[in-house]
């Protein structure tokens, strides 16, 4: 581990985000708990040396939209990193894997396509509890790994 890696578990390499251009992609459905991990994510963008004025903030109805408007931002190619927030909560019927998987595989398929990172914070959980026990350190490590990987990005071209 590195000094620059904040002595964080997993994490390693520079958590430099100066100079980074970061696009967030936030659904609104359970908007409370999305917009907690959204706070906790601007947050540690922020303590991570990203400009203020380098991040987009974009909402979408929900976590089957967040894909779609993060490959409009990939395909901008104005952003270094791209970072997909939501919570899908377990309910009664098939939805919750429906939508946990579809919304998983297409993120992942649009950061391959675009060969862009993509920090995947779409919380998958069994009941309320479970999210807000989540939102704080998962906004926080998408953060992290938008960074990580944008980094590694840079260095690897």
């Amino acid at each position: 581990m590195q000094d620059s890696d904040q002595g964080l578990p997993g994490f390693e390499g520079a958590l430099d985000g100066s100079g980074l251009t970061v696009a967030i992609v936030q659904a609104r459905f359970n908007d409370a708990i999305t917009t907690s991990l959204a706070s906790a994510c601007m947050a540690e963008l922020s303590v991570l040396g990203v400009p203020a004025e380098a991040i987009r903030h974009v909402t979408v109805p929900g976590a089957l939209e967040v894909p779609l408007a993060l490959q409009a931002l990939a395909e901008s190619n104005d952003y270094d990193a791209l970072i997909a927030l939501g919570c899908i909560i377990r309910g009664e019927t098939y939805h919750f894997e429906l939508v946990a998987n579809e919304s998983g595989s297409a993120v992942t398929r649009v950061g391959l396509d675009h060969g862009i990172p993509i920090a995947n914070a779409i919380l998958t959980v069994e009941n309320e509890a479970q999210a807000w026990a989540r939102a704080e350190p998962k906004g926080r490590d998408a953060a992290r790994v938008a960074v990580e990987m944008a980094n590694l990005l840079k260095e690897i071209e």
